[in-house]
């Protein structure tokens, strides 16, 4: 495995120039050609049929952290979009037996995928460019930081595969551990919202805010945030689907992830990376631009509150404001005084300071959501998680319901 990892081999001058507009680092410190996800999974009574926590056998968990950070590659005639630097850990805390069935595991992983070992003061196995390291503890030395009890006859290994000259800092490396001191996400009590064939009740309420999270990124051709789930094996899930109600891969005997970066790491690696290649060739679609005509009518108004890391708001020249952060709290939302409602474009569940501070400061919220999927002709239901008394549901594809809304308000797009 080399770096830099071709993502896309050649660049249109274009494309080029859009890396320039688009990724390069912002003011305040955010790096849009950092891709970085976490995900902590904790056996705990309230997720019992995810978890398999019984009160007999409970304490399980997995933490897997990863940062990819992609660069231009500028050595060929044509530009290509590279990985630059590679960043994994995952993290196991189970029962001590299981631990040692999954290092002898590793062990035979190392083997098989051709890791070189080092020498004996070096416990690093080296694979071209990338590292792997493993370390065994009895008790964690972030559940030492954090005042954490290991149950009994539990034992913790931690996995790391990185770029041979990568240095994480300490306060990133932190970062999943942070989240976890936060403690399980407690769920939106749902109320009952109203629900409308089309948006016409906002036009009682302008102009408006919008908060977008991926559905209009799938309407795109992104591949929704939940296939990063199986991408990293967070839950047993297989194949285009839900995540809701399958369970969390919680013994490290279930984990293939890092089975398969060992043994067969390249191709591993392509899967990795397949999400920012397809978000970085995505274009904003009519619902992108109908939503720049309605900003230009002075219809919708400030920035526009977005979890999705493709840029795709900003490349249609809507100005962004980033909420998905781990290394900070949700950066405070600002409301113009003007602003009168907010329409929650494609979001079911993740970030919810946005709409409480909407709600605080009276302003009507609507969804603009599908609420469900269709697989092989049948619908499944996916409620918006946290739509209250007030507010307003509008199940549809954003595309065909902003363009009714440009409609209604008389405007070309």
């Amino acid at each position: 495995m080399l770096l830099p990892h071709p993502v896309i081999d050649s660049l249109t001058p274009e494309q080029s120039r859009a890396w320039h507009e688009n990724f390069a680092p912002e003011p305040g410190g955010r790096r849009p050609s950092i891709e970085e996800g976490i995900w902590r999974r904790t056996q705990d009574p309230r997720n019992a049929e995810q978890s398999g926590w019984s009160e007999d056998e409970s304490g399980r968990r997995r933490v897997v952290h990863y940062r990819l950070h992609y660069d231009l590659d500028q050595t060929q005639p044509m530009d290509r979009l590279v990985l630059a630097e590679f960043y994994l850990t995952v993290s196991w805390l189970a029962p001590a037996a299981e631990v040692a069935a999954h290092r002898r595991n590793l062990e035979h992983w190392l083997a098989e995928g051709r890791w070189r070992a080092g020498d004996a003061a070096d416990p690093r196995r080296r694979r071209g460019d990338l590292y792997a390291t493993i370390t065994e503890h009895d008790v964690h030395p972030q559940d030492e930081r954090a005042g954490r009890d290991t149950p009994a006859g539990f034992a913790s290994i931690d996995v790391t595969i990185q770029s041979v000259d990568y240095a994480l800092p300490r306060a990133s490396r932190n970062l999943p551990w942070d989240v976890l001191a936060g403690g399980m996400r407690v769920k939106e009590q749902r109320g009952t919202p109203a629900y409308a064939d089309d948006l016409s009740g906002l036009l009682e309420h302008l102009p408006f805010v919008v908060e977008a999270g991926c559905g209009t990124s799938i309407e795109a051709g992104v591949q929704p945030l939940h296939w990063l789930h199986e991408v990293y094996r967070v839950t047993e899930r297989r194949g285009n689907d839900l995540t809701q109600g399958y369970r969390f891969t919680m013994a490290p005997g279930q984990d293939t992830l890092v089975q398969e970066l060992l043994t067969d790491t390249e191709p591993k690696v392509d899967d990795m990376v397949s999400m920012f290649r397809a978000l970085f060739q995505a274009e904003p679609t009519e619902a992108h631009r109908v939503l720049k005509a309605l900003y230009d009518a002075g219809h919708a108004v400030g920035p526009l509150a977005t979890h999705n890391f493709d840029r795709l708001f900003a490349r249609a020249g809507i100005p962004e404001a980033f909420m998905r952060r781990y290394d900070q709290r949700t950066p405070h939302m600002h409301y113009p005084p003007e602003a009168r409602a907010l329409l929650v474009i494609g979001l079911h569940a993740d970030r919810r300071d946005v709409q409480r501070r909407a709600r605080e400061l009276g302003l009507k919220v609507f969804y603009l959501d599908t609420e469900g999927v269709t697989e092989n002709g049948v619908h499944k239901e996916y409620l918006i998680e946290g739509a209250r008394e007030g507010d307003v549901v509008v199940r549809s594809e954003a595309i065909p319901a902003l363009r009714r809304l440009a409609e209604l308000l008389q405007v070309e797009c």
